[in-house]
This record gives structure tokens, C-alpha cells and sequence, in this order.
């Protein structure tokens, strides 16, 4: 019975955490284009209401204070609806889930284009998620930027990699 050498076997768990780390950030991105297809849906189906009327009553009913940061942005942004470009915000938010969309596919597929894609794409946030947290430091920035920060750098070790492994004679 032949038994695998540690060389192999270190591979194979090479690949069985690269396919998990993979899946796991394909989900994460599909959960992307999914929120933000919901949140397009809801600022469409909010056209026909008055925006502004309905924040009022939301920031209400949860008891929160219109002064707060983000009751007042609530209230501004439901202000700019009205006179917002819908096309162009609709074209930009279905370029944005089809983006995410194709680059969970890829991942899910184990896609040398995807792994591009996620590094470039999470790496054009960076900046301003470091703007951000330095602006208004909170857990949720430091954390929203240390994960991006992660799968960019995944990414990069990833094509890295690959491109070693490429590089070297089999």
C-alpha cells in the first residue's frame, strides 16, 4: 500500500485550505453583490415614497436622536434622492454586483481572474478605508480595512505562488 510522502501530503492541504479560503471569500463577495442589489431594489421601490418622511419615522421608531452621525446622514441622504440621477446609480450599483458576482464565480472556481480581480478591486478600497478609519476611528473601519487588507494580501501570496509554481520545472 503506498503511502503519500510528507511533500505530497503537504500539497494536498496546500490546496484543501487554498479551495477553503477561496469559497470562503467567494461568499463573502456574493454577500457583497446581494446587499447591494437589495439596497439598489430598496432605493428604486423608495422613489415613489417620500424618502425623507420615511426616515423621520424610521429614526422614530428605533428612538434614535436626528441629531446622531448616522440619523443625520439617514436624513441627508433621504433629502438627495428626489433630485438623485436614478439611471446612473442604477448602472453603477448593476456594474457593481455583476462585478461581485463574477469575481465570487471565479474564486468558487479556483479562477487565476479572479484572484486578480479580488487583489485589484480590494486594493483600490484600501486608501479609503485608511482615510476613513483615520477620519472616524471605530472597530467596524479597523476591521472592515484588516480584512480587506487580508484577502488582498491572500491574493497576492496566491498569484505569488502560482506564479512560482509556474516558473518551476515539473
Amino acid at each position: 500500500m503506498d503511502h503519500p510522502t510528507p511533500a505530497a501530503h503537504a500539497a494536498h492541504n496546500h490546496a484543501v485550505a487554498k479551495r477553503r479560503a477561496l469559497r470562503a471569500i467567494a461568499i463573502f463577495e456574493a454577500s457583497k453583490g446581494i446587499a447591494a442589489l437589495v439596497a439598489i431594489i430598496g432605493v428604486l421601490n423608495l422613489t415613489s415614497h417620500d424618502a425623507k418622511h420615511l426616515a423621520i419615522e424610521l429614526i422614530g421608531r428605533f428612538g434614535l436622536r436626528p441629531q446622531g452621525h448616522y440619523p443625520s446622514l439617514l436624513l441627508h441622504y433621504a433629502g438627495l434622492l428626489p433630485g438623485a440621477n436614478l439611471q446612473a446609480v442604477t448602472l453603477l450599483a448593476v456594474c457593481y454586483v455583476t462585478l461581485r458576482f463574477a469575481e465570487a464565480y471565479g474564486l468558487w472556481n479556483d479562477r487565476v481572474w479572479a484572484e486578480w480581480l479580488a487583489a485589484l478591486s480590494g486594493g483600490l478600497y484600501i486608501p479609503f478605508e485608511l482615510q476613513h478609519l483615520l477620519d472616524r476611528p471605530s472597530v467596524i473601519s479597523g476591521l472592515v480595512l484588516a480584512g480587506n487588507v487580508f484577502v488582498v494580501g491572500l491574493m497576492a501570496y496566491l498569484l505569488w505562488r502560482r506564479r512560482g509554481a509556474s516558473a518551476s520545472p515539473q
